[in-house]
């Protein structure tokens, strides 16, 4: 079975954004639909990665607007674009994440979230072997039928 890697897949790419961007700025961003989470990057080295959760806890334990280096998850976990959608998924699950920034020999190249793995890793860890022939319907039609039917 052939299996796809994460640059054969269609990612968002949001803008990254610097530690020093104000909260306010990353939560804009991430009421975008195409935003999965939102990149820190520090001299286009990923730092962190600032998600809907981040902002809701940081809501929720103060009234301070910090930068985002104070609400991001870090370390972060990245992923190659060479990877295997297989070995993305093991590598989110592993660390517990929803998202990861894809990286590439330029550097970042997008985000990987749960919803665009899951497609793929249906498909590809079920085996299923079907022994017996085909379901065969049967067309009815039903113009044909009488009242008693």
């Amino acid at each position: 079975m052939i299996e796809p890697t994460i640059d054969a897949i269609e990612l968002p790419m949001p803008t990254p954004v610097a530690p020093e961007t104000p909260v306010t700025d990353a939560a804009e961003l991430l009421r975008q639909p195409e935003t999965p989470a939102v990149v820190v990057c520090d001299d286009d080295r990923i730092v962190g990665l600032v998600t809907d959760s981040d902002i809701v806890a940081m809501v929720a334990e103060t009234a301070d607007r910090p930068p985002v280096r104070d609400v991001m998850s870090t370390p972060v976990t990245t992923i190659e674009s060479t990877a295997t959608v297989t070995e993305a998924a093991d590598t989110m699950r592993a660390a517990g994440v929803k998202q990861v920034p894809v990286t590439d020999l330029d550097g970042y190249c997008g985000v990987l979230s749960v919803e665009h793995v899951a497609p793929y890793c249906s498909r590809s860890r079920l085996d299923i072997e079907w022994d017996a022939e085909p379901l065969a319907l049967e067309s009815v039609d039903v113009r044909k039928r009488s009242a008693s039917d």
